[in-house]
């Protein structure tokens, strides 16, 4: 289980999804972008709609259940990128870096981007925008929601 945790806002996440854009804009033309599934689809559209690319494929890979990790597989792999020669691999994070070694096995030849990342993980990518810490869960927007809360008056902690 995580010691910390970091809740990511849609805006949050939208500022640094950006930010990984603007990074990653004047690298190199790129023919298409490969989001990994299922982290990786909001920060790839983000991507791909401030670097006007609109080829996007998908990876899916399997690691989580919850916040149990588990080995990863692959169950759907990016068949139109090829090696990939030409192209930009976006995921939301990079943790412990078992997710970046089956993507990068498969595509040896793509750039590797992630909107956050780990010190287990960093160097398995090649542009990142924040690094946190390996003991925080990251809480990102899909994962929680805002819900009323009552005011402590009414709790009786008066």
């Amino acid at each position: 289980m995580a010691q910390h945790y970091y809740t990511v806002s849609w805006d949050q996440l939208h500022r640094d999804s950006k930010a990984l854009a603007w990074r990653l804009i004047g690298m190199r033309p790129f023919a298409g972008i490969v989001a990994i599934t299922r982290g990786g689809l909001i920060p790839a559209a983000i991507v791909a709609r401030e670097m006007e690319c609109r080829l996007i494929e998908t990876v899916s890979i399997v690691t989580y259940d919850e916040e149990e990790r588990g080995a990863p597989r692959v169950t759907k792999p990016p068949a139109a990128a090829g090696d990939g020669e030409g192209f930009l691999i976006v995921d939301d994070l990079v943790d412990t870096g078992a997710t970046a070694r089956v993507v990068r096995g498969l595509l040896p030849r793509a750039h590797f981007a992630t909107v956050y990342a780990k010190p287990a993980g960093k160097t398995m990518v090649d542009t990142f925008i924040t690094e946190v810490s390996q003991d925080t869960w990251i809480l990102f927007p899909w994962d929680t929601e805002p819900q009323f809360i009552a005011p402590l008056a009414r709790s009786g902690a008066a």
